[in-house]
């Protein structure tokens, strides 16, 4: 049997071939796997399966021992899976916002994954069709920010997000404004929203 060697923590993790698809049909509830998410309260958390998971259904295992490394540190200071789990499924809290036209972002082909009873793919979206591990399955900020409304930035941003340069998108360097006003670059009001909230004004930051 082929074995995928999931590189996590290297930049190869979100081209890294694994079929989430193929292994849902085995075992539907995702916790079977990603036990740890249960009880996790930080960020921090490696809530990957640990080798003792694959092997009773991959053997013999391989000469070289199965690679499952630790997962880097997101840029996130806090978030709590535990609470998040108990709270039940958020799929149909995130539909509403979208058909409401309450979502913080242009939602694409979000709404389709969202009559799910998977508690877990409410905000990891399109796993049951994934066969490979990419940011796709990551929640997008606008899911959180369907509860999380109160958008006060710098200052709200720091409430989950690490303090520093990263919090900025690439294309805000120093000339930014200018370029805005020469029409330069393009402006996408929507995509500001997320960040800004949706009653932000260019010249309330500038």
């Amino acid at each position: 049997m082929r074995w995928a060697v999931l590189l996590c923590g290297a930049a190869s993790v979100w081209a890294a071939p694994f079929s989430h698809k193929l292994h849902l049909q085995l075992k539907p509830d995702c916790l079977s796997c990603h036990a740890a998410a249960a009880a996790s309260t930080r960020v921090e958390d490696n809530l990957l399966p640990v080798e003792g998971v694959c092997l009773p259904c991959h053997q013999p295992a391989p000469p070289q021992g199965l690679s499952i490394k630790k997962p880097s540190v997101p840029l996130l200071t806090r978030f709590d899976h535990k609470k998040h789990l108990s709270m039940g499924n958020l799929a149909p809290v995130i539909a509403s916002a979208i058909d409401t036209k309450a979502y913080f972002s242009a939602p694409g082909d979000i709404r389709r994954h969202l009559n799910t009873k998977n508690a877990c793919g409410a905000c990891h979206r399109g796993m049951e069709e994934s066969e490979e591990v990419t940011r796709a399955a990551l929640p997008e900020m606008a899911d959180c920010l369907t509860c999380h409304n109160k958008i006060d930035n710098p200052f709200s941003c720091e409430t989950c997000h690490v303090r520093g340069p990263n919090l900025k998108p690439a294309t805000h360097t120093p000339d930014y404004l200018d370029r805005h006003n020469s029409k330069k670059s393009p402006l996408d009001k929507p995509s500001c929203v997320v960040c800004h909230g949706r009653r932000f004004t260019c010249l309330g930051c500038h």
